[in-house]
């Protein structure tokens, strides 16, 4: 049985990696690029208001590691990340170690706790509520979609997230503010791409998506193809139902902790 990794780089290849020590074989196929932004003032701008906020919420380990990148040069006398905002809020375990990975000392992080196996904003609002009082301002760094002549999307996949826990924190009398510090777009895929992926559709291979957005770059890619055959394992409710809607023939859903991922895979075997 192969396995199809269609997550962003580098974490595709990092999955297949380990799917790969443990004897399988894995295929990379990301659905998804991330690129940087042309102008990135807003994030810059961000940065330096970055003291107003009661906390900052990221969608991603890209919404970290792009924010981190704007970053302007320390002023003199500038203070500790620690000192610039109360809190630094995470969705989940890798956009938590990439703020560690920054700077961000550990008391100020507030993510899911990683034995929990929910990452995603509903789990991070079980954690972050009662730190909310009517008038903070929380700031959500994102990324947007775009098309490839660059027309901005909604963005499906995290956006239900990230605009549901807006809301919650609206209910609780904060103000919320966004910046887009990343575009996330649809993958350029050789031809020879393109006839692996036709295989893998028909050939029972399984294929892992960790987004809903990544199945409408795959509709997008291969128009018109059979997906009756296929089987899946997607990460989150919304994903799975993606997955469906596509037309896989087999969906597995499970919680995107490496453990359970990998018995899910072992389950198809």
């Amino acid at each position: 049985m192969r396995l199809i990794v269609t997550r962003v780089q580098p974490q595709a290849r990092q999955w297949a990696d380990r799917f790969e020590a443990c004897g399988r074989d894995a295929l990379v196929l990301p659905l998804i690029e991330v690129r940087g932004l042309a102008d990135a003032t807003a994030v810059r701008a961000a940065w330096l208001n970055l003291s107003n906020y009661k906390a900052a919420m990221f969608v991603s380990r890209h919404a970290v590691d792009y924010f981190f990148q704007a970053k302007p040069a320390p002023a003199h006398g500038e203070h500790a990340l620690s000192a610039m905002t109360p809190r630094w809020w995470a969705t989940g375990p890798g956009t938590a170690h990439a703020l560690l990975a920054h700077g961000v000392a550990t008391p100020s992080l507030d993510t899911p706790p990683e034995q929990a196996g929910q990452f995603d904003s509903e789990a991070l609002w079980r954690q972050v509520h009662p730190q909310v009082q009517p008038g903070d301002r929380v700031l959500i760094v994102r990324g947007d979609s775009v098309t490839p002549d660059a027309r901005s999307l909604v963005d499906n996949d995290q956006g239900v997230g990230r605009e549901w826990l807006a809301e919650r924190l609206r209910q609780s009398g904060a103000q919320v503010d966004f910046v887009v510090a990343y575009q996330r777009g649809a993958p350029f895929w050789t031809d020879a791409q393109c006839g692996l992926a036709r295989s893998a559709a028909a050939d029972g291979s399984v294929w892992l998506f960790s987004s809903a957005e990544a199945l409408g770059h795959l509709q997008s890619l291969l128009p018109g193809q059979d997906w009756s055959a296929a089987r899946a394992v997607a990460t989150h409710p919304r994903i799975a139902a993606a997955a469906r809607d596509l037309g896989f023939a087999v969906v597995t859903q499970t919680r995107p902790t490496w453990e359970e991922v990998r018995a899910s895979v072992e389950s198809l075997a």
